[in-house]
């Protein structure tokens, strides 16, 4: 059965790379102003107006510094936004006796983000506000019995907008467009739990440097000396299962 697809976030950046990498779905993608995802009166709203038989969840707050200086709007989006939708599907699927599939765009920065290389069972204690935000969400959607939550990092290879980038932060992060290739994947696979997606780990400077020869190297120190939050020391993931999964 051809599926019926219901995207969130589809103005940022990933949700257009996704409805740009369709593969044979049939998207149903509302701007925010027609899908609130922070009103529950919204979600009821638009999910009892629509049908689908996949939601892709790629809104969220995801500025670090907007969510450390406004914390309560970062867990309304990432956590409560989460939670209204989880908890109208839920409706559906009771009322309906059908089942949704639910892709949530989670974060690497779910993990402490110290020592690296974590994998789908490790321990998830993040080190800002935006990745507890976001581990609320991923809470909310653990209680769905289709559900396939996305810890993930990303770049687009074509606009990385800084002029230095450091040496001594390591990370998974993966090109924008292969992320949204693997998701369309993954809304007609049947792998239901959580999944590391990225590529392998390398310092974000090695894996930038490729893509904009002229930037110039820093350390992490270098980055942190004007923030009033943490970032990410060591973020890579093992992606074993991932590359199962794709293989398959």
């Amino acid at each position: 059965m051809r599926s019926k697809v219901l995207i969130t976030g589809s103005s940022g950046k990933l949700g257009k790379r996704v409805l740009e990498f369709n593969e044979g779905l049939s998207f149903l993608s509302p701007s925010s102003k027609d899908l609130d995802i922070t009103s529950e009166t919204s979600v009821n709203k638009f999910l009892n107006q629509n049908s689908f038989n996949t939601i892709i969840h790629c809104a969220a707050l995801a500025r670090m510094m907007e969510c450390e200086e406004n914390p309560n709007k970062a867990f309304l989006i990432n956590t409560q936004g989460t939670l209204n939708l989880v908890n109208k599907v839920r409706d559906i699927e009771k009322s309906c006796k059908t089942n949704i599939r639910f892709i949530y765009i989670s974060t690497d920065g779910v993990y402490p983000c110290i020592n690296g290389n974590y994998d789908e069972d490790s321990p998830t204690i993040p080190y800002n506000i935006y990745g507890w935000s976001k581990l609320g969400g991923e809470t909310t959607v653990r209680s769905l019995e289709n559900f396939c939550i996305i810890r993930t990092r990303f770049f687009d290879p074509l606009n990385i907008p800084f002029s230095e980038s450091a040496d001594d932060i390591i990370t998974s992060s993966i090109e924008i467009d292969r992320l949204a290739k693997i998701i369309n994947f993954l809304v007609k696979d049947e792998f239901n739990g959580v999944l590391n997606v990225g590529n392998e780990a390398t310092t974000e400077f090695l894996r930038y440097i490729s893509h904009k020869p002229n930037l110039k190297k820093c350390k992490r120190s270098d980055i942190t000396k004007n923030l009033n939050f943490e970032i990410a020391k060591n973020a890579s993931m093992n992606i074993s299962l991932m590359k199962k999964i794709l293989s398959s």
